[in-house]
């Protein structure tokens, strides 16, 4: 018997404890297939802060989602035995001992037998998490949507912040840059220079202006042939114009639609997903109605159901 959101029609939505789509809290991950996790911390930022808050607020934005995807034609809770294990405990002060506390979370989880489903938080945390896994599965591909390339190098001296994960993620052979695939980057950059590790590394970049002109099903396609194998999805909801996701602490215009972005999640159903992240929801910069926690609540589901499919 799998786990199931809090039924609607006995329980209202605004009741109870939050937790991702209202899904039962657990604290052992053993016997679950998906387990739901947030990493609440911003250490990492370098402009606005307050990704710290996305889980909290993204877990109450789910309250509304239903549990049946029309689009992608699954109920993942029929096939997916899938709970919310609560927070990782992330030290908010020392990037370091956040990254020591991700992985061993992350280690159990998978070690479990369960897939992560992360809710960030900001984009440092995506390499403890691919750090855990990759000790279960290999070197990993990744679809990367975003803004930024985060293959920068340092920030002040620093190895790790939101803008170098992939390429400490490379350098340390976690992720296998030839089965590294990027999509939607755009905004200023600091010199052609940034695409230099891109071509050292065989890593795929497909920018904005490529995703309006070819659409979404040559991308897709694009995405599918290149993220072969154990493959991790990590969604910054920059990649999205703040138009749509204002929330966020380093925004560029010009993005993907909240549309785009769904059916760009939608076609990654079938890819050998073993774990995935959404991050940068930062609830304090966010529009009315909380629109940019209500789409991550939204993309976390699709990527929950292409782990189904």
């Amino acid at each position: 018997m799998t786990h199931q959101p809090r039924e609607s029609f006995k329980s209202p939505r605004f009741a109870q404890p939050a937790t991702f789509m209202r899904l039962p809290h657990v604290t052992d991950p053993h016997g679950l297939d998906v387990a739901i996790v947030g990493v609440p911390f911003d250490g990492g930022t370098s402009y606005r802060p307050g990704a710290r808050m996305g889980p909290r607020e993204i877990r109450a934005q789910s309250s509304l989602i239903r549990s049946y995807n029309h689009f992608q034609k699954v109920a993942p809770f029929d096939r997916l035995n899938v709970a919310d294990v609560g927070d990782i405990d992330a030290p908010p002060v020392s990037i370091e001992k956040c990254y020591d506390a991700v992985e061993a979370g992350i280690g159990a989880i998978a070690g479990a037998g369960a897939r992560p489903l992360v809710v960030g938080g900001d984009h440092s945390i995506s390499l403890p998490v691919l750090r855990a896994l990759a000790r279960r599965h290999g070197p990993l591909a990744v679809v990367q949507f975003d803004a930024h390339i985060d293959t920068w190098d340092e920030y002040f001296g620093g190895k790790y912040f939101h803008g170098t994960p992939f390429r400490r993620a490379i350098e340390e052979g976690i992720v296998d840059g030839k089965r590294f695939i990027q999509v939607g980057i755009r905004g200023p950059m600091y010199g052609e220079s940034d695409f230099d590790f891109h071509r050292e590394h065989g890593i795929t970049m497909i920018d904005v202006d490529q995703v309006k002109d070819r659409g979404i099903a040559a991308l897709v396609e694009d995405i599918r042939r290149v993220a072969a194998g154990p493959a991790y999805v990590t969604f910054d909801i920059d990649a999205v114009d703040p138009a749509f996701a204002p929330g966020t602490g380093t925004p560029e215009v010009g993005g993907l639609t909240s549309h785009e972005a769904q059916r760009l999640v939608r076609g990654l159903g079938g890819l050998k997903l073993v774990g995935a992240d959404v991050v940068e929801v930062s609830p304090l910069y966010d529009g009315p109605g909380q629109i940019t926690s209500v789409l991550a609540a939204n993309l976390l589901f699709e990527l929950l159901c292409a782990m189904a499919v």
